[in-house]
């Protein structure tokens, strides 16, 4: 979701200032090119389980786009169903569709079914762009979800009035633009920077670290703006996040009876599960010192957060969520008797 931010740019952007001083030898390098195309190696140490793997995450894929349909479908078909918190969970859905499972699934699956696969150098860009552009408006949209929930059980009587379908689609709207705006200055920068001979990039899909790696030129001004960028946008709506859960839980645990906790509770329980492992993989892809000291464990949970995480949401709203259960129910019957 927020995926590349912290570490595409904090681990870019460290570096010790004496070095900054030092002359670099990949910036005097006389060998720099623009590329038309860069290869995507995957997972090519694993050769015996490629075969495999493939079969899995073409089943995970299929699962992600039916399960994620259907919460669109049924948000904006059913009438009980048409509320915020519904309205934000089918744009969740549609960003999951779009996300991960559209702009990286198709491509993983080929780099496992073929031993390189290349992709033009703008196609490369593409692909980066539109996965960062929908992952940050994930963290944007999930803030907002966190809000919603923040009225619903902190002020009750106010949040009909309050959680208006104009705000509903302000918010919604909001985080899509951000999302979209948020690499308008990256993307030039990383389109200029020179590249070396070297066009292998050992991942299954273009993120900005592999991408920057291949550069022979000063990164610097890539990672700088990158930084500033990346912080604004991945912990902001964090910090909304944290503080609307907060002010949730302090407000459950002042509620006097145990089934009126238990029924508040039930009410963002699937939210706080989906937005613990949104951040938690995030956390584990791109912020533990594993993405650089290993990067095939790195490549596997990454793997992991774009395919897994996808999935993660519908099962979550479809197996705890009563009122999805028995639309589920109906739809089933109605289909039945036709």
């Amino acid at each position: 979701m927020c995926k590349f931010l912290y570490h595409n740019s904090f681990f870019l952007v460290y570096r010790p200032f004496s070095s900054l001083l030092q002359p670099r030898e990949d910036v005097i390098m006389k060998n720099q090119t623009m590329p038309t195309e860069f290869i995507l190696l995957g997972f090519h140490n694993i050769q015996g389980l490629r075969f495999l793997l493939s079969w899995v995450i073409s089943i995970i894929y299929i699962f992600t786009i039916l399960g994620n349909m259907l919460i669109i479908f049924l948000s904006f078909v059913e009438p009980h169903l048409q509320t915020p918190m519904y309205f934000f969970l089918g744009n969740l859905s549609l960003l999951d569709v779009f996300c991960y499972t559209t702009s990286i699934a198709p491509k993983m699956l080929k780099t496992l079914l073929v031993v390189q696969e290349e992709v033009s150098f703008s196609a490369c860009l593409l692909q980066f762009y539109i996965f960062g552009s929908l992952a940050v408006a994930e963290c944007f949209l999930l803030a907002a979800m966190s809000y919603d929930r923040y009225l619903a059980i902190y002020k009750p009587l106010h949040y009909a009035s309050t959680m208006s379908f104009q705000l509903c689609f302000q918010l919604a709207a909001g985080s899509w633009v951000i999302g979209f705006l948020s690499l308008v200055v990256t993307m030039p920068m990383v389109s200029r920077l020179p590249f070396c001979a070297s066009k292998e990039i050992d991942h299954f899909f273009c993120d900005l670290t592999p991408i920057i790696k291949l550069s022979c030129g000063d990164t610097y001004m890539v990672r700088i703006p990158a930084f500033i960028i990346a912080s604004l946008v991945s912990f902001s709506p964090f910090l909304l996040t944290l503080l609307s859960y907060y002010k949730i839980i302090s407000t459950i645990l002042k509620i006097p009876f145990s089934t009126g906790k238990q029924k508040a509770f039930s009410t963002c329980s699937s939210h706080l599960i989906v937005v613990s492992v949104f951040y938690g993989m995030l956390i584990v892809v791109y912020a533990a010192p594993v993405a650089n000291q290993w990067p095939n464990l790195n490549k596997v949970f990454s793997m992991l957060y774009t395919v897994v995480t996808p999935l993660i949401n519908p099962i979550v709203y479809c197996l705890r969520n009563t009122e999805v259960k028995e639309t589920l129910r109906k739809l089933f019957r109605t289909i039945v008797i036709i």
